[in-house]
């Protein structure tokens, strides 16, 4: 854990939803970590939690490895700017074993420019997304072709406000035929830079909180 991560902390509450935050690391020290006040994920409000309260803490390396620990509230300080001191991992630091990339149905625009200009652009959004590549709705009258090199603008909308607009290379999979005549395009990126498939990766873990939370008020 670097100076700047993003740490989720998460409350458990008896006989409630449990609530999630967002904060960073603007500090550590031998025995503590010191955070920002975190951001409650639903009302994207800064919430102060008191002394003593015990968290679960997640956060995601440089290699896109989960991990997971226990942690609690130690102290409110003031450095650069004001935080709280939380108690550093101790032997409960686990790894939390996911698949390589999720899956998640989300709709977001996409752009697809062909080599030199071969077919005019395709504008269209997708149906599902991973760190791995996405699906694409290939309107009427349009085709992606096979074994063309493909260059892929998509735009997504974090749950924090945030617009992060990612270009990447990428090339087909498949074409999928739909009962509704639909056509979907499965693609693999290509050469996707880190700090991108980072992005992607928290857009994926954000649709699905939001899907469980959707399944749970139901």
């Amino acid at each position: 854990m670097k100076i700047g991560s993003v740490l989720t902390l998460e409350l458990k509450k008896a006989g409630k939803k449990n609530e999630t935050f967002r904060c960073k690391i603007i500090e550590k020290s031998e025995h503590y970590l010191f955070i920002d006040y975190p951001i409650h994920e639903n009302t994207k409000k800064t919430t102060f939690i008191p002394k003593g309260t015990a968290l679960q803490a997640s956060f995601m390396d440089e290699e896109q490895n989960l991990y997971g620990f226990k942690t609690e509230i130690v102290a409110k300080v003031k450095l650069t700017i004001p935080g709280l001191a939380i108690k550093l991992p101790g032997d409960d630091l686990k790894r939390i074993q996911r698949r390589e990339f999720v899956r998640v149905a989300a709709s977001i625009d996409v752009a697809v420019h062909f080599k030199d200009g071969a077919f005019p652009p395709i504008v269209t959004v997708s149906t599902d997304i991973s760190g791995g590549g996405l699906s694409v709705i290939v309107p009427h009258g349009k085709k992606i072709v096979e074994n063309e090199p493909l260059d892929l603008w998509l735009t997504l909308d974090m749950q924090s406000g945030e617009y992060f607009y990612i270009n990447t290379k990428a090339e087909l999979v498949f074409v999928k035929e739909q009962e509704s005549l639909v056509r979907t395009a499965s693609l693999k990126f290509i050469n996707l830079l880190k700090e991108d498939q980072h992005k992607i990766i928290r857009f994926t873990f954000e649709k699905q909180r939001e899907s469980r939370k959707k399944e749970l008020s139901v």
